[in-house]
C-alpha cells in the first residue's frame, strides 16, 4: 500500500499536462526549427514542439542542421513543412503558438483549435546574412541563443500555478527581452 505521503507526488506525475508548442517562421528552414529542437531539449517531457512556416522552403537550413548537430541536439525528423498541416482536423491542439519572425508576425495567421496562447519572440533571420562564412556562423549562433534564452525562461514557467492572462503576460515579456544587448556589442 502506498503511504499518504506518497499520493500528492504519484497524483502530480499523473495529471501532469503535456504542453503542444508550435514555433512558426516564414520560411520554417532556421529559426523555428532550431526552436523546435532546443524546446525538445529544454522541455524535459512538459512539452512537445513543432514548428512550420507560412512558405517553408522545403529544406532545413544547413548552418541550422549544422549548429543543432554540434550542440548534440536531436535533428531526426527535423523538416520544413507548411503551417497547414497544424491547421486541419486530427493536428495537435496547440497549447502556445510563437512567431520568431517578424514576417510571420505580420501575416494572417491560421485559426488555432483550441485557442492556444500566442506571443511573438522575433528573432534576426541569420539565414539572410550576407558576408564571409564566419558572419553566417555567427548570426546562426547569436539565433540560437536568442532561443535558448527565452526557451529556457518559458519551460521555467510554474504554468500550473498561473491563469491564461498571466502566461499571456509572461510570454509576451519573454518576447520582448533584449537577448541581443550583449551580443549586439560584440558585432
Amino acid at each position: 500500500m502506498l503511504r499518504p505521503v506518497l499520493l500528492p507526488r504519484l497524483r502530480a506525475v499523473v495529471t501532469a499536462k503535456t504542453y503542444n508548442v508550435l514555433f512558426l517562421c516564414t520560411g520554417n528552414s532556421a529559426r523555428s526549427i532550431i526552436a523546435e529542437a532546443l524546446l525538445g531539449r529544454w522541455g524535459k517531457g512538459r512539452f512537445k514542439a513543432f514548428s512550420a512556416g507560412s512558405f517553408p522552403k522545403g529544406a532545413v537550413h544547413p548552418l541550422a542542421l549544422d549548429l543543432l548537430e554540434k550542440a548534440h541536439l536531436d535533428t531526426r525528423g527535423l523538416r520544413s513543412k507548411s503551417w497547414d498541416e497544424f491547421a486541419r482536423p486530427g493536428a495537435p491542439e496547440m497549447d502556445f503558438v510563437f512567431t520568431v519572425c517578424d514576417e510571420a508576425a505580420a501575416e494572417v495567421c491560421p485559426v488555432w483549435p483550441g485557442n492556444p496562447v500566442t506571443a511573438h519572440w522575433g528573432v534576426p533571420d541569420p539565414g539572410s546574412v550576407e558576408g564571409t562564412e564566419a558572419d553566417k556562423n555567427r548570426a546562426f549562433r547569436y539565433a540560437f541563443q536568442a532561443l535558448e534564452t527565452r526557451i529556457k525562461l518559458f519551460t521555467s514557467l510554474r504554468l500550473d500555478a498561473l491563469d491564461r492572462l498571466a502566461v499571456k503576460r509572461k510570454v509576451d515579456e519573454i518576447g520582448v527581452l533584449n537577448v541581443f544587448a550583449k551580443e549586439g556589442a560584440n558585432r
